[in-house]
């Protein structure tokens, strides 16, 4: 049985993707996920267990079928949620998509969807029209999206404390499917 206390960021990056690239640290959904690391680094109590550190990394030129699937399967298997970030830059890559179909289809893991570029991401109550394009953008996370607890937030550091937080969005503890908002 896997040990899943760690928080699955998912994020689009061209393929393909190494993070030893210069060009890696500059696409703005990685820069996105580098922030949290952040956050974690400077203060210790932030909720973020960074499930990418669960194994060991591998380079480009790695074998989709033999060493990248399989990877992204075990650090799935080894998380209670997928933190997703949804930008305008944000493309429905090969990964991207299996992150979403194996962590959401298959594994049930609720999604903390950030969206770098709204906040708030509600207006008069609603979502703000724009977020509805962005899921546009990721096919297999707009079908999936109501399969699980999924909680939209802005890319502020207490909103993603509290959803890292929240037993709602934990695969072992998991709210009734639905879509969230903090």
């Amino acid at each position: 049985m896997n040990y899943r206390n760690g928080n699955y960021a998912a994020f689009y990056v061209a393929e393909p993707f190494s993070e030893y690239n210069l060009g890696a640290y500059s696409a703005p959904d990685f820069v996105y996920y580098q922030t949290l690391r952040a956050w974690k680094g400077a203060d210790p109590s932030f909720p973020f267990v960074d499930s990418h550190e669960k194994t060991y990394n591998v380079r480009d030129g790695s074998s989709w079928e033999g060493t990248l699937k399989p990877r992204l399967h075990k650090r799935l298997a080894n998380s209670k949620n997928i933190v997703l970030f949804l930008s305008s830059q944000t493309r429905a890559s090969k990964a991207l998509t299996e992150e979403i179909e194996y962590g959401v289809g298959v594994l049930g893991l609720p999604v903390i969807v950030v969206y770098p570029e709204f906040d708030p991401i509600l207006g008069n109550g609603k979502f703000d029209s724009r977020v509805f394009g962005l899921w546009d953008k990721v096919p297999a996370f707009k079908r999936l999206m109501d399969t699980v607890p999924t909680v939209h937030i802005a890319m502020r550091k207490d909103q993603i404390r509290q959803a890292l937080n929240s037993s709602s969005y934990m695969v072992q503890t998991k709210a009734k499917p639905k879509r969230y908002r903090l």
